[in-house]
């Protein structure tokens, strides 16, 4: 299987922690941590060209989270303004392996490398198509010069 390491640019998603995302002692959820970092891989992926939607109605494939192995380094709280930069560390023919970190304050709280693989509707692990891949080895689009999403 051909494996490709992909030049080491980070995305950058910025979000407030809300009410909705603590428990009683005002600290995040541990599984909020995760829906951080699906929101930011999402954005990171739509800021190559590339949306879930169009994966499944064009081109009738997805993504599905793999393999996820976390670090929970201190917590995040009440109304803290968290950053969370996506990195894809590794590419192969079915495979996105992306290195995830949640900052606050310019300190590292989380830490998180996740493998994505390309399925089809029936949860089958395929190829990934060429057109995603070539977009996926690129580095990402700065917002104003965001390509257009499939199809191409």
């Amino acid at each position: 299987m051909t494996c490709l390491v992909v030049p080491a640019v980070k995305h950058e998603e910025v979000y407030r922690v809300y009410y909705e995302d603590v428990d009683y002692a005002g600290i995040v959820y541990y599984a909020n941590y995760f829906k951080f970092i699906e929101r930011a891989r999402t954005e990171m992926l739509r800021d190559r060209g590339i949306t879930h939607t169009n994966l499944r109605n064009l081109l009738n494939v997805g993504f599905v989270v793999k393999k996820v192995s976390a670090d929970f380094i201190a917590p995040l709280k009440f109304d803290d303004l968290v950053k969370v930069q996506s990195e894809i560390t590794r590419l192969t023919q079915v495979r996105v392996e992306i290195n995830q970190i949640i900052l606050s304050r310019h300190v590292k709280l989380f830490e998180a490398d996740v493998t994505i693989a390309c399925t089809d509707s029936n949860g089958h692990l395929v190829k990934i198509p060429n057109v995603i891949h070539e977009r996926l080895k690129v580095h990402p689009f700065k917002t104003d010069e965001r390509v257009s999403t499939l199809p191409i």
